[in-house]
């Protein structure tokens, strides 16, 4: 018992899997109790807990950006990225978690990453300027990414099968509840208090999750040897062409895509090194990632799920408030109360999602869940001028309880199978495709709705002609209006009244848009619906490889 503690503490996956070549994760591989012991819990509760804090400042942040922007000085184009470094160092260095937590030991890593990512959420609350606040975000980014795999790698290799889903319910809160509450607390922080909030938010959950790993997590040596021996040419291949495609996603729809010759450069950076990185891992004797996990049957269409998962969960968080700033004119504390009903009965869900996994087929519950996130999203399709919190409630309770129960039974069907020495691979994989997939969502959004509001715009204008009398007659209703209120030249009431028509067409034309994107995203997760009618029963997988 204490032997396969430490061994998990210090991530040995090597050393066990020379000893035990065939077990499983998913079978607890070490005979521990099946309750765990306080300290696992401990360990485990305090990682998730991190990740949970990563997770949500992305989204607080978000909610409390055009604030921001304004204290430091920061233009609405370059403010972005104030987001954008955080992503794009959180991303970089989730695949690299596995192999460095070896290298420095879990122990060592995950609390270093901590301590870093609690110092820096701080400083980031006392920056001055756009480049202060683009190095400190990066840096937080960097070690809040860490924070992330690592919960999920500690609740599958210490904790034993039966309490697993217990642990994937918890993780679940990091990956699901924490994007939909993150608008909810940013926006009550910033109107209430100011925005250097949002960062001190970090300081007391962040001093409790260091202190719950300092006590619970087992020394073990370093292993630095492991850097001389490291799969360079894939680490740094993958750096670049994954640091050059988060900013292509990011940046990408504000400079018009491949009309920019930086885009442009970026994207063949981004293709090349990325096709280098998953060549070099496919030959590689001991690669960064194993790649050919996403072979197997469960992993590999989990993923896909997990991917279109990211893109609705991370897409709907980001189009969900830019209709109600700019169609209904919410501000952040009003959007995050709209959105804390996508929160809220998560919060009450999750911890029953276990014992339902005890009671009905785990896939089962995975399409139900992805069938309701998909119904959520066609709930709005509808979209009309006064579609505002009264009417997204319903839809956010469903969407709610859609994401409630399928990430945990999910998360557990796709790493069923998976072996000890295989955990630090399979979880970089795992959460770094639904962010990227996460990423990808939101870039598509972002133009599919520019795109969606010029093809309306262009429909109705040209059913808008002076030779109709509908439109003569609303014209000169609205000169009659603007004469009454204060405008004495006809001429320039008129022209006022035709400004009016004109700005409501584009409204019109803007609120159907986003009723497509809801569209998009709900044909998405029934795309992710029918991946995991792929997936294997759990029982059914074996402890071997091959599958």
């Amino acid at each position: 018992m204490a032997n396969s503690y430490s061994a998990a503490n210090g991530n040995a996956a090597a050393a066990s899997a020379a000893s035990k070549p065939s077990a499983s994760i998913a079978s607890g591989g070490t005979g521990e109790d099946s309750a765990g012991t306080l300290k696992m819990w401990i360990a485990v509760i305090g990682s998730t807990l991190g990740a949970f804090m990563a997770v949500l400042n992305i989204q607080i942040v978000n909610a409390s950006l055009a604030n921001i922007q304004g204290a430091i000085g920061a233009g609405t184009d370059d403010g972005g990225w104030i987001s954008t470094s955080y992503l794009i160092a959180e991303i970089v260095v989730i695949p690299l978690t596995g192999w460095l937590a070896r290298v420095f030991s879990l122990r060592n890593y995950l609390l270093a990453n901590a301590i870093l990512f609690l110092v820096f959420s701080i400083a980031c609350a006392f920056a001055v300027n756009l480049q202060q606040m683009i190095v400190l975000r990066a840096i937080q980014g960097f070690s809040g990414g860490v924070l992330i795999p690592m919960a999920f790698t500690i609740i599958i290799t210490m904790l034993p099968k039966a309490k697993q889903s217990v642990g994937l319910a918890l993780f679940a809160l990091s990956a699901t509840f924490a994007p939909a509450i993150g608008p909810t607390i940013g926006g009550y922080l910033t109107e209430n208090f100011g925005w250097e909030y949002i960062f001190y938010v970090n300081l007391v959950p962040g001093v409790i999750m260091v202190g719950m790993l300092w006590v619970s997590l087992g020394s073990a040596p370093m292993n630095l040897r492991l850097l001389a021996k490291g799969d360079w040419p894939g680490i740094i291949t993958m750096a670049i062409g994954l640091a050059s495609l988060q900013t292509v996603l990011e940046e990408g729809n504000k400079d018009d895509w491949f009309g920019s010759p930086f885009i442009v450069r970026l994207s063949i950076i981004a293709v090349v090194s990325l096709t280098l990185f998953l060549i070099i891992e496919l030959k590689a004797a001991q690669p960064l990632l194993n790649l050919r996990l996403l072979i197997r049957r469960n992993f590999g269409f989990g993923i896909v799920a997990n991917c279109l998962m990211g893109v609705a969960l991370y897409g709907s968080v980001f189009i969900l408030p830019l209709y109600l700033t700019r169609i209904q004119g919410y501000n952040s504390e009003q959007i995050g109360t709209v959105l804390a009903w996508t929160g809220i009965p998560q919060l009450l869900l999750i911890p029953l999602v276990p014992r339902l996994m005890k009671r009905v087929d785990v896939r089962v519950l995975i399409v139900g869940g992805f069938g309701l996130f998909a119904a959520s999203n066609f709930m709005n399709v509808y979209m009309t001028a006064d579609y505002a919190t009264d009417q997204l409630f319903w839809p956010n309770i469903v969407r709610a309880i859609g994401q409630a129960i399928c990430f945990t039974p999910l998360t557990a069907v796709a790493t069923a199978g998976i072996e000890r020495e295989n955990a630090g691979s399979a979880s970089s994989l795992f959460n770094m495709i639904r962010n990227l997939g996460g990423a990808v969502g939101i870039a598509m959004l972002q133009t599919f709705q520019q795109k969606r509001e010029q093809f309306h715009s262009n429909i109705l204008t040209d059913s808008i002609t002076m030779f109709d009398e509908a439109t003569r007659t609303r014209i000169a209703q609205l000169t009659n209006y603007f004469l009454n209120h204060g405008v004495t030249d006809q001429a320039v009431a008129q022209h006022q009244a035709i400004i009016a028509i004109a700005t409501s067409v584009r409204k019109q034309a803007n609120i159907m848009a986003y009723s497509d994107t809801f569209y998009f995203l709900g044909v998405a997760l029934l795309v992710a619906l029918v991946a995991s009618l792929l997936l294997k029963k759990p029982g059914q997988i074996t402890d071997s490889a091959a599958h």
